[in-house]
C-alpha cells in the first residue's frame, strides 16, 4: 500500500461519513414509502445547492479527472474549453430549456421526446442512452477509477472496480435521487478543496525547484511549456484534430455542450427534481461558475505533470502519479476527492439508467404496477448496471491512452442528431416523428461515414457538419411531409410544444449572474488566445 496510515484514515472517514449521510437522508417518515417521484426525481424538493452542487458531482469524475488531467499533459490549457464553454452552455440550457421540460412533467427525456413526437423516438433514444450510459460512461468511470486506485494505492484492478461498484451501491441505490443529490453537497466541497490543493501543491513544487512558491512555480510552468496555455490550437499543432481552432467557440462545440448538459438524463435530472423552476435555475448558476472553477482542479495538475514527470508512458497516468508526489494526509485528502467524484458520477448514471429503463421500457410493457413495484425494479436496474459496467469496463477501455477524447470520440456519433431533434422539438412546430428518427439515426450514419471516409476532418468540426446535414434533412422532411398531407403536420400522439404558455422570463439575479459568467469567459478567452 502506498498510502499511509494518516492518509488511510483520512479516506476511511470520508467513506464512513458518505455512507451514513446516505442512509440518513434516504429514511422515508412512518409510514411512508418511496413512489417513482421520491426515487428517481427526489421527490421534487431539492434546493438550489443540491442541484447546482448534484450536477457538477454527476459531471466530473474519473473520465474527467484523469482523462482531461491527462489531455491536460497531452494537449494543454485548450481542452479547458469543455468546462469554459460548458458554462454558457449551462445558462442557456436554464433559461430556454428547463422552463418547457418542467412544464411537461416529465421524469425523462426519452419521455419528452414521446410527448412532442411518438413513442417510436421514445424507444430509440431511450435504447441509445441505456447503451451509452451503461457500455461507455459507467465503464469508463470504473476503469480510470480503478486505475487511479492501482496506482495511488496499489489495489489491484478487480478489486478496485469492487470497491467502486459497492461504495456507490451502498448509499445511493436504496435512496435514489434524493441520497445522491443530498451526499454530493459533501461531494463537491471535497472534489474542490482537494483538486484546488492538488493545483497548489503541485505549482509549488514547481517554485520549490526554481527558489520560489507557488507564483513562480506557474511562471516556470508557462516559462518551460508554453504551448500548452494555448486556447485556440493552430492548423500546425499536432493536436488541431481534437480541438480545431475556433470550432470551440463558434462551431461543433456547441452542439456537444447542448447534447450533454441539455438533453443528457443523468444531468438534467437533477434540475427536474428541484423545487420549482426558479430554484432549478438558480442550481445551474451555481453549477455553472463551478464549471469555471473547474480546469484550475481537473487540467491545471496535468499540465504542471509535464514539468514534474515528463517521462510518463501514457497521458492518464499524470493524476495519479501526480498524486503520489504529495505530503502524507494530503494525499489521503485528494484521494477521497477523486474517489467521491467518481462514486457520485456512478450512483448519478445507474439512477438515471434504473430511471430511462423503468418509465421509458418496463411501465409501457408493464402498466399499471404499484409504485413501490417500479421503485424496487429501478433498484435492481441500478445494480444490474452497474455490475455489467464492471465486467465491460477493461475489455472495452484498456487500450486506450486518452480515455477523455474516447469518450467524446464516440459520443460524438450520436449528439448532432440528439441537439436537432430537441432544438426542433422545442422551438420548431412543425418537426414530426419521422424527421427525428432521421435526424437521430442519420447522425451515426453520417459520422461513420465522415470519420472512414474524411479522416482529415477533426472531431469537433465532423460534428459541427453532421449537425447541419442533420439539421436540413429534418427540416425538408418536415417540410415535404407537411406538403404532402396539405396541412401542418403534427406528429402522431404528439403535441406541438406552444411556446406562448412557456414563461421565459428569468430573475434579475439570474440574469446578472449570466452576464457575469459571459464577461468572465471573454476575458479567460482574450487573457490565453
Amino acid at each position: 500500500m502506498q498510502l499511509s496510515a494518516i492518509d488511510l484514515a483520512i479516506f476511511i472517514a470520508y467513506v464512513a461519513i458518505l455512507v451514513t449521510i446516505g442512509y440518513l437522508v434516504s429514511r422515508e417518515k412512518t409510514g411512508h414509502e418511496k413512489n417513482t417521484s421520491d426515487y428517481f426525481l427526489a421527490g421534487k424538493g431539492l434546493p438550489w445547492w443540491a442541484v447546482g452542487a448534484s450536477l457538477i458531482a454527476a459531471n466530473i469524475s474519473a473520465e474527467q479527472i484523469i482523462g482531461m488531467s491527462g489531455s491536460g499533459y497531452a494537449i494543454g490549457l485548450a481542452i479547458a474549453s469543455y468546462e469554459w464553454m460548458a458554462a454558457i452552455t449551462l445558462i442557456l440550457v436554464g433559461k430556454y430549456f428547463l422552463p418547457v421540460f418542467v412544464r411537461k412533467g416529465i421524469y425523462t427525456m426519452p419521455q419528452f421526446l414521446e410527448q412532442r413526437y411518438d413513442s417510436r423516438v421514445k424507444v430509440v433514444l431511450a435504447i441509445f442512452w441505456l447503451g451509452v450510459y451503461i457500455f461507455v460512461n459507467l465503464t469508463s468511470v470504473l476503469w480510470l477509477g480503478a486505475l487511479a486506485i492501482n496506482a495511488i494505492a496499489g489495489v489491484e484492478l478487480l478489486f478496485g472496480l469492487l470497491f467502486l461498484g459497492v461504495l456507490s451501491a451502498g448509499y445511493s441505490l436504496y435512496g435514489g435521487l434524493k441520497a445522491v443529490a443530498l451526499t454530493d453537497i459533501i461531494q463537491v466541497v471535497l472534489l474542490v478543496f482537494g483538486g484546488l490543493m492538488m493545483s497548489y501543491l503541485a505549482l509549488n513544487l514547481i517554485g520549490e525547484q526554481n527558489g520560489g512558491g507557488l507564483l513562480t512555480g506557474f511562471t516556470e510552468l508557462t516559462r518551460v511549456a508554453p504551448e500548452k496555455f494555448d486556447m485556440i490550437l493552430s492548423r500546425d499543432n499536432p493536436h488541431y484534430m481534437s480541438l480545431p481552432g475556433l470550432s470551440v467557440l463558434i462551431g461543433g462545440m456547441w452542439v456537444v455542450n447542448f447534447a450533454y448538459w441539455g438533453f443528457n438524463q443523468y444531468i438534467i435530472q437533477r434540475a427536474l427534481g428541484a423545487k420549482s423552476i426558479a430554484e432549478g435555475q438558480k442550481g445551474i448558476v451555481f453549477a455553472a461558475y463551478l464549471k469555471l472553477l473547474m480546469p484550475i482542479i481537473v487540467v491545471l495538475p496535468g499540465i504542471a505533470a509535464v514539468v514534474l514527470l515528463p517521462q510518463l508512458e501514457r497521458p492518464d497516468q499524470a493524476y495519479p502519479q501526480l498524486m503520489n508526489l504529495m505530503p502524507v494526509g494530503f494525499k489521503g485528502l485528494i484521494f477521497a476527492a477523486l474517489v467521491a467524484a467518481i462514486v457520485s458520477s456512478l450512483a448519478s448514471m445507474t439512477n438515471s439508467i434504473s430511471t430511462i429503463f423503468t418509465m421509458d421500457i418496463y411501465a409501457r410493457h408493464q402498466p399499471g404496477r404499484s409504485e413501490q413495484h417500479y421503485v424496487r425494479m429501478g433498484r435492481l436496474v441500478a445494480l444490474v448496471s452497474l455490475i455489467l459496467g464492471m465486467i465491460c469496463a477493461q475489455p472495452l477501455l484498456g487500450q486506450f491512452d486518452q480515455a477523455f477524447q474516447y469518450i467524446q470520440e464516440f459520443t460524438g456519433f450520436f449528439t448532432p442528431g440528439i441537439t436537432v431533434l430537441f432544438l426542433l422539438g422545442v422551438f420548431w412546430p412543425l418537426a414530426t416523428a419521422n424527421s427525428a428518427l432521421v435526424a437521430a439515426i442519420g447522425s451515426a450514419v453520417l459520422s461513420l461515414l465522415f470519420k472512414f471516409w474524411w479522416p482529415e476532418l477533426p472531431f469537433m468540426d465532423r460534428v459541427g457538419v453532421t449537425f447541419l446535414i442533420c439539421l436540413a434533412l429534418a427540416v425538408l422532411l418536415s417540410l415535404w411531409e407537411q406538403r404532402r398531407a396539405s396541412a401542418t403536420v403534427r406528429s402522431d400522439n404528439g403535441q406541438m410544444i406552444s411556446l406562448a404558455e412557456i414563461n421565459f422570463t428569468t430573475a434579475g439575479t439570474f440574469n446578472l449572474a449570466a452576464l457575469g459568467v459571459t464577461l468572465i469567459l471573454i476575458a479567460l478567452y482574450a487573457t490565453w488566445w
